[in-house]
């Protein structure tokens, strides 16, 4: 093993690194790019086979990588790796990854390689959000805030753009917005953000560590999933913003490793406290980065600035203001960029209003704590769900919500998991179970809803599920539906 790698950096002499990078998605072709550009000798695995992964794979062969695809794909490392650089989707118990492992050989994901690349002599901050849901509308709200402060930014991370893809643009950025996921913060080891957020912490991922024997120190994959999710704190040097309403954060804030000097900033969607932003009538107020803080709170925006409004989003707007503000944004700045921000579809999205039925999409909601919120938006349902249940449990979900049910729909591989909760909590609740899983599913799932929504009801998708049992994403499953309701409604197409 080479000796440097523990404290390896952008000036370190990485033509002398062989970088084992596995996988071909965008996050890998971010790493392998810039390890070849640093002179690395770099060996891409990739198990999967699609055109746009040969395509990748080509592109990184002409610019000097050894890739290896398919059924060639290695299971375990060849001789000479010095680093493994991993995607965030591969788990620890990949066997390349528990070959590394018991090698000794240090993994790393895309995130810490951007992290130590940009030092010592390019080093931008990063204010950056995790949590189990909210992240992405967090991180755009941020970045819409900065831009509004008149900073050049950039949201990267699990949002889609890689770190290292904004490292290398022709751009000095003042500040990054990272969302990381809890995938991305297992892999990291070095990271001393300027200020970072955890949302919520709910059950998500959890299929992610049950096979993994890094966890098994802990009595449930929560806790391990809650310890990765806590990683962002570490080392922060200026504010760990936590959500006073979800306990879980704040004991995280509580435990973490931190710079001396470091705050803990809380957000709720009541009266703040002292060091909390809050709110007040119809009013975001920080009472933290204020000198008068003890006695008063200042505006920062206003509750109808924040779109759509409902508390979950209060909640994502008052954490994305908190770290903006300790990075310096005036108030104005915050309340003009909540202002002018447009959020990204399939996120509470109405398709249509007809015959007194409103349709939305919350594709985005993956998980049932996502469910949880959306269902409280609205006073009386026709749910769809189902999907990839990722392991998750819908009981105390349909507890809370029977009332408010109409009825429900269900898709998916994991389709039969909800029923059986509907049938627990709510048996007076009527059910239709789509087993079609081909691409007319989503019409005949439509079809249902609309047998069971009466004028005044919201036909609700807010799966609650991941989507890649049917679908390629959560934002084809959205398009699916709004597809759907189009050929049933044509007029409003």
């Amino acid at each position: 093993m080479i000796g440097w790698l523990a404290q390896a950096d952008g000036l370190s002499p990485w033509h002398e690194a062989t970088v084992l990078v596995l996988g071909l998605g965008r996050s890998g072709v971010a790493a392998a790019d810039a390890m070849l550009s640093r002179g690395a000798s770099v060996v891409v695995v990739e198990s999967a086979t699609s055109t746009p992964l040969t395509e990748a794979g080509t592109m990184l062969e002409v610019l000097g990588a050894t890739v290896i695809m398919g059924p060639d794909a290695p299971a375990v490392l060849p001789d000479g790796t010095d680093l493994v650089v991993t995607s965030p989707g591969a788990r620890p118990s990949s066997p390349l990854l528990v070959d590394a492992v018991r090698r000794g050989i240090p993994v790393w994901g895309d995130v810490e390689l951007a992290w130590r690349l940009q030092h010592p002599d390019r080093v931008v901050p990063w204010l950056a959000v995790t949590g189990t849901n909210g992240k992405t509308t967090t991180t755009q709200m941020l970045e819409s805030i900065l831009l509004a402060a008149g900073h050049k930014a950039a949201a990267v991370g699990n949002i889609g753009r890689p770190v290292l893809e904004a490292m290398a643009d022709d751009v000095s950025y003042d500040v990054y917005a990272v969302e990381l996921s809890s995938f991305q913060l297992h892999w990291t080891h070095s990271l001393a953000l300027h200020s970072a957020a955890v949302l919520n912490l709910e059950q998500d991922h959890l299929e992610w560590y049950e096979d993994s024997a890094d966890w098994s120190e802990y009595a449930e994959p929560l806790d391990a999933y809650g310890a990765d999710k806590a990683r962002i704190y570490t080392g922060v040097t200026h504010s760990c913003v936590y959500n006073v309403e979800a306990p879980a954060t704040e004991k995280m804030v509580e435990e973490a490793d931190v710079t001396d000097g470091a705050r803990a900033i809380g957000f709720t969607t009541g009266v703040p406290a002292v060091s909390m932003l809050g709110v007040v009538d119809d009013l975001l107020v920080d009472r933290a980065f204020i000198p008068q803080r003890r006695d008063s709170a200042i505006e920062i925006a206003k509750v109808s600035d924040v779109v759509p409004n409902a508390p979950h989003n209060i909640a994502n707007a008052l954490a994305a203001a908190a770290l903006a503000r300790s990075f310096g944004v005036s108030p104005a700045a915050v309340s003009k960029g909540l202002k002018s921000l447009t959020i990204g579809g399939h996120r509470i999205q109405t398709v249509a209003e007809v015959d007194g039925i409103t349709w939305v999409d919350d594709s985005k909601a993956t998980n049932p704590h996502a469910a949880d919120s959306s269902l409280r938006a609205f006073s009386r349902v026709v749910w769809i769900a189902g999907g990839q249940a990722k392991n998750t449990s819908f009981d105390d979900l349909v507890a809370r919500h029977k009332d408010r049910l109409r009825g429900a729909v269900l898709l998916g591989v994991d389709r039969e998991h909800i029923r059986e909760a509907l049938a627990r909590h709510a048996p007076e609740v009527p059910v239709i179970v789509v087993d079609s899983t081909d691409t007319g599913a989503m019409d005949e799932v439509v079809g249902a809803a609309r047998s069971l929504a009466q004028p005044g009801d919201t036909v609700l998708l807010a799966p609650g599920c991941a989507s890649k049992d049917m679908y390629s994403g959560y934002d084809a499953r959205g398009d699916a539906f709004a597809t759907a309701v189009r050929h049933l409604h044509p007029e409003t197409g």
